[in-house]
């Protein structure tokens, strides 16, 4: 295994002094390790993996030395446009050092949302152009390797790219959370959502622990799943899944149940949610300022109020709340507004460590939620 302090003493010594990314699960222990040694004005969290490589980008012009960005191979998709059309050697040519975990390893096992990005990640750098190897796990191979990366970037002016398996990285300490003081953790806040909706009402909910506390509860009371529809993956999408169902069911009363740094991810589709104006589409953001389901690094979601976004894209309620007592009367309010509207639920970080997962495939869950929505 390789220390991530040993990998990042190596990538300064190298010339790499900023850091940027989407969080990855793969990746913690070196996302940690970079947040402890880089300062902050050198280590951003992006919005989305796009923005990262902007941010790598415009670092290069400033200073001529190249960035790292390190993202989960599911963000391969937000990556594709700034590399083929900004760093590409045919435009610009901007060298920096892409960090990539493999989630879905083709024979490893993982979740559904995973495994066909699995299975393309290699081949999308060979349709691409860009250079790339599987980081080795052992020091003197990983050392070799960036020896390799440097030598292409600064050769021919371009993207490398290092793909990470899982348990590359040894341990390393995570800082101690940051005490928000907040009443609620984010599955208090679903429990009295849920408690709160018809029996017509649907909910579309956000990637990770969110649909997974989603599902659990439903089981623990016995009411099925064919309400919500679990967006297990594309993460930044379920608004705009909410939203296209809301203007084809508009009998229907649709919550979008949204998390901080999904909003933050395409924070664009609240101005088409707003130019819309379904009157059955409620927006509940529940925020715990931090990208939890891959190892609680912080989010920007703290730092902004979402809800004056929300009303500067023409939302035509938007509120926040802490307690839960707040929280049972915005929702009666929710219910009776007419949308779109946003609530934002301010909650502590963290989930209970017994959490599972859904033991229907998405096949079925999409199968059962469209049988819901059209009546049969």
């Amino acid at each position: 295994m390789i220390s991530p302090k040993d990998f990042v003493v190596r990538l300064r010594a190298q010339g790499i002094n900023f850091f940027t990314g989407v969080p990855d699960s793969l990746l913690k222990e070196f996302c940690a390790c970079v947040s402890a040694e880089v300062s902050q004005e050198n280590h951003i969290i992006a919005a989305n993996e796009g923005n990262a490589v902007g941010l790598a980008a415009g670092h290069y012009l400033a200073t001529g030395n190249p960035a790292l960005v390190y993202l989960q191979n599911a963000g391969q998709g937000n990556i594709v446009n700034p590399l083929t059309s900004l760093t590409d050697p045919k435009v610009y040519g901007i060298p920096m050092l892409l960090l990539i975990g493999w989630r879905g390893e083709p024979g490893v096992h993982d979740e559904p949302q995973h495994l066909k990005q699995g299975e393309v990640t290699t081949t999308l750098f060979e349709t691409l152009g860009i250079p790339f190897e599987i980081l080795p796990s052992d020091p003197e191979g990983a050392n070799a390797a960036l020896a390799r990366a440097f030598k292409i970037m600064q050769s021919e002016s371009q993207p490398y790219a290092l793909i990470v398996r899982k348990g590359v990285f040894e341990a390393y300490p995570i800082g101690a959370p940051v005490e928000t003081h907040l009443e609620m953790t984010r599955e208090d806040a679903l429990k009295r959502i849920v408690d709160s909706l018809g029996e017509n009402d649907v909910i579309v909910s956000t990637t990770g622990m969110a649909s997974r506390e989603l599902y659990e509860y439903r089981e623990a009371k016995g009411q099925g799943h064919h309400r919500d529809f679990l967006t297990v993956g594309s993460m930044g999408h379920s608004s705009s899944i909410a939203l296209a169902i809301a203007l084809a069911k508009p009998d229907r009363q649709v919550y979008c149940v949204d998390g901080d740094g999904a909003l933050i991810m395409h924070m664009g589709a609240l101005a088409v949610i707003g130019a819309q104006a379904r009157e059955n589409l409620k927006h509940i953001v529940i925020n715990n300022g931090a990208h939890d389901s891959v190892g609680g690094q912080p989010t920007a979601g703290f730092k902004v109020d979402i809800a004056k976004v929300a009303l500067a894209c023409a939302y035509k309620k938007a509120w926040c709340v802490e307690t839960a007592a707040q929280l049972v009367g915005a929702l009666n309010e929710l219910r009776l507004q007419k949308g779109p509207c946003l609530l934002e639920v301010r909650v502590r970080k963290g989930a209970r460590a017994n959490l599972g997962r859904p033991t229907t495939t998405p096949q079925q869950n999409k199968a059962a939620f469209m049988q819901f929505l059209n009546g049969k």
